[in-house]
C-alpha cells in the first residue's frame, strides 16, 4: 500500500497529537490556568494539524508536502511555547512536536 512509506510520519503524527491533548487537557489542571493559555491553544492548533496530516498521509493526498510543511511549522510553534513551561506535560509534549516536526520535514523535502 502507497501509505506505507509514510508510516512512520503518521505515527509521529498521531503520538504528538495524542500528547498535545494530553498537555491541554494537563495545563487546565494547572493552578494558574490563565498561564497556561498559550499553550493551550498551541497544543489544540497542533494536534488538529496533526490529525489533519497523518489522514493526508494516509490517502496519499497529492498535497502531502505542503500539509507536511505547515504540520512542521505549527508543531514547532507549541514545542516552543510548550518549552517555556516546567510541567512534564509540557516537556513531553515539546519532544513529540520536534519529533513530528522533523518527520514532517522530511516528508515535505
Amino acid at each position: 500500500m502507497s501509505h506505507e512509506k509514510f508510516a512512520a510520519c503518521i505515527d509521529d503524527c498521531n503520538t504528538c497529537a495524542a500528547a498535545c491533548e494530553h498537555c491541554s487537557v494537563a495545563c487546565l489542571s494547572e493552578s494558574d490556568v490563565a498561564k497556561m493559555a498559550d499553550c493551550i491553544r498551541a497544543d489544540m492548533d497542533c494536534a488538529a494539524a496533526c490529525r489533519f496530516t497523518a489522514a493526508a498521509l494516509a490517502r496519499g493526498s497529492d498535497s502531502i508536502a505542503e500539509v507536511c510543511r505547515m504540520c512542521a511549522e505549527l508543531c514547532e510553534r507549541c514545542a516552543a511555547i510548550c518549552e517555556k513551561h516546567s510541567a512534564n506535560h509540557c516537556q513531553e509534549c515539546a519532544k513529540a512536536c520536534r519529533d513530528c516536526a522533523a518527520e514532517c520535514r522530511k516528508m515535505a523535502a
